[in-house]
Formats: C-alpha cells, sequence, structure tokens
C-alpha cells in the first residue's frame, strides 16, 4: 500500500476553528445582500471596505493558528513561498483572455500533494501576491483570497493517493478541476452581481426581492456574462492537469520526500 505523503501543514484543532470562521464570514460576505431588505442600506459598494478588512483579519488569522497547530518550519514556508510565487507569476500570463489562468491547475496538484491545510493558506497567499503582481488590489481581492483558499483546499479533501494513483488520480483531479474553476467564478460572480448597477433589468440585483426570484436573475447573470470565461479556465485547467500533471505530482512529491516535512528532531545522550 502507497504511503500517505506527509503534510507540511496538518489541520489541527486551532486550525480547523479559524477555518470554519473565515468560511462561515466569507459566506456571510457573499450571500448577505441576498436577505437584506430594500430599504436597509445594507446591499451597497460602501460596505465593500468593513468586509475587506474583517476578512484580511481572519485570513492572517487562519495562517497563525495553521502555524501554531503544526509548527510550519522553514522549509515548509519556503515551499509556500516558491510555489505562491509561481502561482503569481501564472495568473497573468492568461488573465483578461477568455478566462484563461493556468494557475489553477497549480493550485489543484499543491493542495492534492500537501494538504487541505496548506492548499487553503497557499492558494490565499497566491492570489494575494499576484493581486500585488498586477496591480489588482481593491475590495474583492479578500473574497479572491478565500474562493481560492477554498478551490485550492478541496484538492487536498480528496480522496488519498493511497487509494487512487495513476490514470485514475489524474481524472479525478482533472474532473474536480473542471468544476471548481465553474465554482470558483460563480462564487466571484455573487460578489461582483450584488455591487455592481446598471446592468439590464432581467439579470440585474435588486435588494429586498424574494430570494428565489435573485438567485433567477442570478442565474441568468451566470450564463450571459461568465460562462464564456468560466469555460475557458475549466477547460485550460483539465488540459494542463492531464498534460503536465503527471511530471508535476512526481515532482512535488519528490520535494515533499525530500523535505522530510514530517521528521522531527531526536536528541541522544552524548555517552562519555
Amino acid at each position: 500500500m502507497t504511503a500517505r505523503p506527509p503534510r507540511p501543514v496538518r489541520l489541527g484543532p486551532h486550525a480547523v476553528a479559524a477555518l470554519v470562521l473565515v468560511s462561515a464570514v466569507g459566506l456571510v460576505g457573499f450571500g448577505w445582500p441576498l436577505l437584506a431588505g430594500a430599504d436597509s442600506g445594507l446591499a451597497h459598494a460602501e460596505d465593500a471596505p468593513w468586509l475587506f478588512a474583517v476578512l484580511l483579519v481572519l485570513l492572517v488569522g487562519v495562517v497563525l493558528a495553521t502555524i501554531a497547530d503544526s509548527g510550519l518550519d522553514a522549509k515548509a514556508v519556503a515551499m509556500l513561498g516558491v510555489l505562491a510565487a509561481v502561482g503569481a507569476a501564472l495568473r497573468p500570463l492568461g488573465a483578461g483572455t477568455a478566462g484563461l489562468e493556468p494557475m489553477f491547475f497549480l493550485m489543484v496538484l499543491s493542495g492534492r500533494v500537501l494538504g487541505p491545510g496548506f492548499g487553503f493558506v497557499l492558494g490565499s497567499v497566491t492570489m494575494f501576491a499576484s493581486a500585488l503582481l498586477t496591480g489588482g488590489v481593491g475590495p474583492w481581492m479578500p473574497f479572491q483570497m478565500l474562493s481560492m483558499g477554498w478551490f485550492t483546499m478541496g484538492a487536498g479533501l480528496l480522496p488519498g493517493p493511497e487509494r487512487l494513483r495513476g490514470r485514475g488520480e489524474l481524472l479525478m483531479l482533472g474532473a474536480y478541476g473542471f468544476a471548481a474553476a465553474f465554482a470558483y467564478g460563480t462564487v466571484m460572480n455573487l460578489y461582483g452581481w450584488t455591487i455592481v448597477p446598471g446592468m439590464a433589468s432581467g439579470i440585474s440585483f435588486v435588494a429586498g426581492d424574494p430570494l428565489h426570484e435573485n438567485l433567477v436573475r442570478f442565474l441568468a447573470y451566470c450564463v450571459t456574462t461568465s460562462l464564456g470565461w468560466d469555460l475557458g479556465r475549466a477547460v485550460l485547467t483539465v488540459a494542463l492537469t492531464l498534460s503536465i500533471g503527471p511530471t508535476l505530482l512526481r515532482a512535488l512529491r519528490r520535494a515533499t520526500r525530500r523535505a522530510a516535512f514530517d521528521a522531527r528532531a531526536a536528541f541522544e545522550a552524548r555517552a562519555d
């Protein structure tokens, strides 16, 4: 039986609690405009900076809790920095062209090999670094960080490599990348749709309207405005996963084994 690769970042109790908290706040941040009344004054773009501040603090809290639980050492920090830098450099290569973003396949494979805890931290840090690199800093950034953290963490929660390897593993990762690429686009659409005014009435968000009516309009919005972008992202993720995936998976697993993240120092008494 194939041994499970060591996890540089384990999901200890503090990290799990922090992830649950930031995910709950993120879900509220994405979804509360759907439940806000028309006269509440809540469903306004001016509220985004408050969510920006809260989510940034919580994302930092996730990193600190993960370090406290797993003892994130210099080797794990170095791997986190390298993968985040590569992912941030990949994002501008395709962004702006039919939704083609090659960083997504790297996040899928990294989350698969390095686990859900490392995956969430990596996804969030990568999106933050890419925002700084491309000048895309704004109130949307923490939502992108959270969404990418979920995206990468999900790959680490797939059935373990001791149960599925080879072609079956690649097909599973390709299927996950395809579905998760659409999920990422849909979640980010929910953020943008509720704060961008002036769209056609048939797809516009209407504060205070019944939830089911807004959801129907949201579905129409996704189909008419972003389906092509999400499809391009999903297809590219699958293509890169199936073509480059085997090589990159081997390289990541080899680096993880050599780094021996799960090794612990042992001290022996010196014989006189």
